[in-house]
């Protein structure tokens, strides 16, 4: 992510130092207005966790800590809607927001064969709402750097207590195509670094199934992703 990270921040820069170096003669009124679309992203999730607790070695109790690094990914969909604002020759401020549809779910399994109640963490209904300045390129392409805010419902089934949603700041950078009917396609590579996620046992589970009080549970996740969007200016 650390890599991504500067690969973003490499490309805006030069975007940036093109733009400011370069006349903008292209006709910014292809991308002004309101649109809507659909979007494909491929998204990896990684997980920097850590889990500390109490552990007994004969009479004494020793708290131990174990730290891990998870990874997945998954094709996800969602819609999207903004308004690109003209602000002056070939620039244009984009603002806008988008919702990612279904969810995805965390499972640790408890190791005691009798146990059903294993933790269960479950994200769903993630948004963002962005800006994003813009800047054509030509009467039909433009290139962005996007800022924006993502959030995202955290819920959890098993012995431990309930972790705040999912808060996040998301850095992108991309290109749109529109055509002369309206229609465009627009392409996006980015990365959502969240706050840290933390959750603690709560020891009321029962025999095979309770954690312990003293069991703290930290996770830092960050997405990385790269989309497809297709829709309409109007």
């Amino acid at each position: 992510m650390k890599k991504l990270r500067k690969i973003l921040c490499v490309v805006s820069a030069l975007v940036l130092t093109s733009m400011t170096t370069s006349p903008l003669m292209a006709d910014n009124s292809n991308f002004a207005g309101p649109y809507v679309g659909l979007m494909v992203a491929a998204a990896g999730v990684e997980l920097d966790g850590k889990v500390t607790g109490d552990t007994e070695t004969g009479t004494d109790v020793v708290n131990e800590t174990t730290t891990g690094n998870v990874g997945r990914t998954a094709i996800i969909g969602g819609i999207e809607l903004g308004y690109a604002v003209p602000i002056g020759n070939g620039v244009l401020i984009d603002i806008g927001a988008n919702y990612i549809a279904g969810g995805a779910k965390i499972r640790t399994n408890n190791s005691d064969t009798e146990a059903t109640a294993d933790v269960i963490f479950e994200v769903d209904d993630m948004y963002s709402m962005f800006i994003a300045p813009s800047f054509a390129l030509s009467d039909t392409s433009s290139a962005f750097i996007k800022l924006g805010y993502t959030h995202a419902t955290v819920s959890v089934t098993g012995d431990v207590s309930k972790p705040d949603d999912m808060e996040g700041a998301t850095y992108a950078v991309g290109t749109r195509t529109v055509l002369e009917s309206g229609m465009f396609i627009k392409s996006e590579a980015g990365i959502t670094e969240f706050d840290s996620l933390a959750a603690t046992g709560l020891g009321a589970g029962g025999t095979g199934k309770s954690i312990s009080t003293g069991t703290k549970i930290d996770a830092d996740p960050s997405v990385a992703y790269g989309s497809v969007s297709i829709g309409m200016r109007f």
